[in-house]
């Protein structure tokens, strides 16, 4: 009963594994040394100034262990560090009993920091380490903010953002900048229209009123992704093979333009593939590359047979042309076990209408369009049998 009761003390940090723990680990080693040597070179060794001071060991947890969270960004170390200094200096002069002085520099610099939105740690010990600092903060002053404070923090914060960048860790975490809509619209992406937002976030963070040890859009993403997975989880059983088109038309590289436009008119289809004759998928060929030919300054198409794109194409294209000049090759491919939950958010963030399944060689085995997920995502199943239906 005691024992469950300690372990319920212990916080629940997730898993971590051994190389990101020594990568942390190497990373404060190398930024305290850095930091140390290079002060010691800056001011030289017959300084009165303290060449390092204790508050960088906690600032190099957060810069190298979780650079992540908003508490360890580079306006939070410097703007921290040096404006609790600054509050730490003047309890320092201000309030004669040491003890009484760095409790009130610790509360201000902690209402400061807030204030300043560089809410940092380390900045409460940077405080009390200003008042108690000894005869080398009374010979410095104010100048104690920046030498030592600002100048160790600058230079940890230099080392961090080299080691963090070069061991593939973001850092610095900046703000998101709100992109306009893939259309140029105001309207969020479809992926984000459906599930929770962040507004949905914000107004939990809001109501839950106390600060959170990490950035809101890493919080989204952390989210996002776990109800990704819990939709795999949930569909796991569920595959392209259950949902594709099989009985896809195709034309070669060779098919001319006119004939291919007369196909996708025809047979109202989106997209038509482009194969060899074993049925080897090269290319696709959709409305969006006529449409991308002419956008070039090509003149305005008129794609019936027999006659020349309407002003003709600068570079000799017309309705005679093979397609492989305007197809987009290399098109994304699945097979027929890819499980559907891995292509909705691939075709969201990909803006993609249809993905080509084919086999082990190479071979177009069948079709998946939008209208297939919707209607397995609706139905939340799909019975078997071949569909006699293209893109």
């Amino acid at each position: 009963m005691v024992r469950q009761s300690l372990l319920r003390l212990v916080p629940d940090l997730g898993h971590v594994s051994a190389r990101e723990q020594a990568r942390a680990s190497l990373g404060a080693l190398l930024g305290i040394a850095v930091t140390g040597f290079a002060t010691l070179l800056v001011l030289g060794p017959d300084t009165i100034v303290p060449l390092l001071v204790a508050p960088m060991g906690a600032s190099a947890v957060l810069l190298f262990a979780v650079p992540s969270s908003p508490l360890a960004q580079p306006w939070s170390i410097l703007g921290g560090n040096v404006s609790a200094a600054l509050v730490g200096i003047a309890c320092r002069l201000a309030i004669p009993e040491p003890l009484l002085a760095a409790a009130a520099a610790v509360c201000l610099a902690i209402a400061l920091m807030f204030l300043l939105r560089c809410l940092h740690p380390p900045g409460g010990a940077v405080a009390v380490t200003a008042v108690l600092a000894g005869p080398s903060a009374d010979a410095l002053g104010f100048v104690f903010a920046l030498v030592p404070i600002g100048l160790n923090s600058a230079l940890l914060l230099a080392v961090a953002l080299a080691y963090n960048r070069a061991t593939g860790r973001r850092y610095p975490h900046l703000r998101p900048v709100q992109a306009p809509g893939a259309h140029g619209t105001a309207d969020p992406a479809p992926r984000e229209r459906t599930g929770f937002t962040l507004a949905d976030l914000d107004a939990v963070l809001a109501r839950q009123d106390k600060v959170v040890d990490i950035d809101r859009s890493d919080l989204m993403a952390i989210l996002t992704t776990a109800e990704d997975e819990a939709y795999r989880r949930r569909s796991r059983d569920l595959t392209c093979a259950d949902v594709m088109t099989s009985d896809v038309v195709t034309i070669s590289p060779a098919t001319t333009i006119g004939e291919a436009w007369h196909i996708i008119q025809d047979r109202n289809f989106s997209v038509l593939p482009v194969t060899t004759e074993d049925r080897k998928l090269v290319a696709m060929l959709s409305r969006e590359n006529f449409v991308e030919a002419v956008g070039r300054g090509l003149g305005r198409p008129s794609l019936r047979p027999k006659k020349r794109l309407a002003n003709g194409f600068s570079q000799g294209f017309s309705t005679r042309m093979p397609v492989e000049r305007i197809v987009t090759k290399n098109p994304p491919k699945a097979t027929r076990d890819t499980a559907i939950a891995d292509l909705v958010p691939f075709l969201a963030t990909a803006r993609l209408h249809h993905v080509a399944i084919v086999d082990d060689t190479d071979r177009l085995v069948g079709l998946v369009t939008q209208t297939d997920l919707v209607m397995a995502l609706f139905h939340g199943d799909v019975g078997g049998g071949t569909r006699e239906r293209a893109a």
